[in-house]
């Protein structure tokens, strides 16, 4: 076979065309003496990969001067570019379209939205503005903001659900009441019309309100919606903690009711009480699957996660809005009711406090304010310097957050490297930052982000597939790749095969690796030397070409 093979490529160069000059060179370019990792989990192989406009053209060995530029890559793998299946760069990117953190991690395409979604702003939800190449833009569908991409221009392309945060609240505002059946065919009809507008399905975050108003019953009858499109069901699931194999049942049944792919967000056991339990939910992933359930779920390689302060406040107390939780914090009758809830828990509610078992050490400040980067212990002993009696800490917590207006971005330190690498090697398990598009200079460094902003996808491959192997470098490609193109039904994205389009990511194996940490975020990976966006150079030895060429790919079109 080996013989016939090397017969056929000698043949095939010689009856090849004379080389051309690049003014007529039949590819646009052509990458050489790469070693192949085409992203379906077969073993690489070397080759060169020729590009002719945005598509793949060719595979194989191609004679040289065939190309109006080529990329030497001896010592380096081709790749699919990364799917980034689960990103909040919706509003960055109108800001800044270069997507710097994202496209410096070897990231082609970013699937947005969880709860929320840029699109709709309808009935209860007042549109934002944003200003979209020096002029004010508002919109209130979903199609409405991917036009506004499509005329800002980005590096990336984009892909988004429709969040149920903004259909819900589009229809019963900030009231907690149960929707009537007429306010809930408004729900249906305008998860309708995103799908329409290209949603690749609903987006559900149901560990707060108002998605975790929603009822098993009433999300499925959601998700028809999204199946009657062919789209996905993607969840947050309600609990990560003492409740997650409740939680993650709740989605498999809405999946098996609805007849639905579904997919979980950031596959995790964060409560320490539950370490060690993640082998249960991948036998329930399994179980489901075996009966014929399309369940798959997705992660990020950390073991902390990013979320807010304001999450230790039980749900009931959100009901109305920032205004009416901040009234409710300075009611002393009211903060004596929350404390209580807070400590002891509520059925059903997953607790970020008790979930950290109480440890304000395991909360760092995220955001940006006066205590960016302080974990919440060093905060509470700022605030008590000088004070007779140190204040309570969870009084401590009510007056930070009436001072910061409800909002203070925080990382905490709640699940484990063992439960994450069990969920990171199930063949089921893709990538997704939960990540934004920053950057390490100019106004999108912001706050003290979480290191998977910057490091989600070369830390995959520097410590998960190079340092402890528990990844063959074929499936941690895989799971970057065809993985989330196939959940997403991106057939001609994720693999490097001809007539696929030409998003390519290209990395030196031996040296690919995150930088960015928990306490000085700002740092670009090693590694990644070039990236490529639909046929167009957008990394190039590590430098960003200011090339624009990143799409919105619609569902369905």
């Amino acid at each position: 076979m080996r013989c016939l093979l090397g017969l056929s490529l000698a043949l095939a160069a010689l009856i090849a065309p004379p080389p051309s000059s690049g003014q007529d060179a039949p590819y646009d370019l052509v990458i050489r003496q790469a070693r192949i990792v085409d992203g379906t989990g077969n073993p690489w192989f070397f080759g060169d990969v020729a590009v002719r406009g945005d598509r793949i053209a060719v595979l194989g060995s191609i004679p040289a001067g065939r190309a109006k530029r080529e990329i030497d890559a001896q010592g380096l793998v081709v790749a699919p570019g990364f799917i980034d299946m689960h990103s909040h760069s919706d509003r960055l990117l109108l800001e800044d379209g270069h997507a710097q953190s994202k496209i410096r991690q070897g990231v082609t395409t970013e699937v947005l939205g969880e709860g929320n979604s840029a699109g709709p702003y309808q009935g209860e939800l007042d549109p934002p503005t944003y200003t979209v190449n020096g002029r004010d833009r508002t919109w209130t569908t979903l199609g409405g903001y991917f036009a506004a991409l499509d005329d800002a221009k980005m590096s990336v392309n984009v892909v988004s659900y429709v969040g149920l945060d903004n259909v819900w609240q589009s229809v019963m505002g900030k009231s907690f009441a149960r929707p009537t059946a007429a306010q809930f065919d408004q729900m249906k009809a305008l998860i309708d019309e995103a799908m329409r507008d290209g949603a690749a399905g609903l987006s559900t975050m149901l560990m707060m309100p108002p998605g975790s108003l929603a009822t098993t019953d009433e999300l499925v009858e959601l998700a028809k919606v999204v199946g009657r499109h062919g789209g996905l069901f993607s969840s947050h699931i309600r609990n990560e903690g003492t409740g997650v194999l409740d939680s993650v049942k709740e989605i498999i049944a809405i999946g098996e009711r609805a007849g639905v792919p579904v997919d979980i967000i950031h596959v995790k056991i964060a409560d320490q009480q539950f370490w060690g339990r993640m082998h249960e939910i991948v036998a329930l992933v399994e179980a489901a699957r075996s009966r014929g359930v399309d369940v798959q779920t997705n992660v990020y390689p950390y073991t902390r996660g990013n979320n807010n302060l304001v999450t230790i406040i039980p749900p009931w107390a959100h009901e109305g809005g920032t205004a009416s939780l901040l009234a409710r914090l300075k009611d002393p009758a009211t903060r004596e009711r929350l404390k209580r809830e807070i400590r002891d828990g509520l059925p059903g509610w997953y607790n970020h406090y008790t979930a950290v078992g109480g440890d304000w050490s395991r909360m760092l400040i995220s955001g940006k304010g006066r205590y960016e980067g302080l974990t919440m212990d060093r905060v509470l002993a700022l605030r008590s310097q000088g004070k007779p009696s140190p204040p309570e800490p969870l009084e401590a917590l009510f007056d930070i957050l009436i001072e910061e207006n409800g909002s203070v971005p925080t990382v905490y330190a709640h699940h484990t490297e063992p439960d994450m690498n069990l969920a990171l090697s199930q063949p089921w398990c893709s990538i997704g930052s939960d990540g934004s598009a920053y950057a390490i200079e100019g106004p999108l460094r912001r706050g003290n982000p979480h290191p998977r902003n910057f490091g989600t996808f070369p830390r995959v491959l520097g410590v998960y597939v190079r340092e402890t192997k528990l990844l063959r470098l074929e499936d941690a490609v895989r799971k970057m790749t065809s993985l989330n193109a196939s959940k997403l039904g991106l057939f001609d994205r994720g693999v490097i095969r001809p007539n696929a389009f030409a998003d390519l990511t290209i990395f030196d194996p031996e040296r690919v690796i995150d930088k960015s940490t928990y306490t000085e975020p700002f740092a670009d990976n090693e590694g990644i030397e070039y990236v490529v966006v639909n046929g167009t150079v957008v990394l190039d030895r590590g430098r960003h070409t200011d090339a624009m060429p990143g799409r919105v790919l619609r569902h369905g079109r």
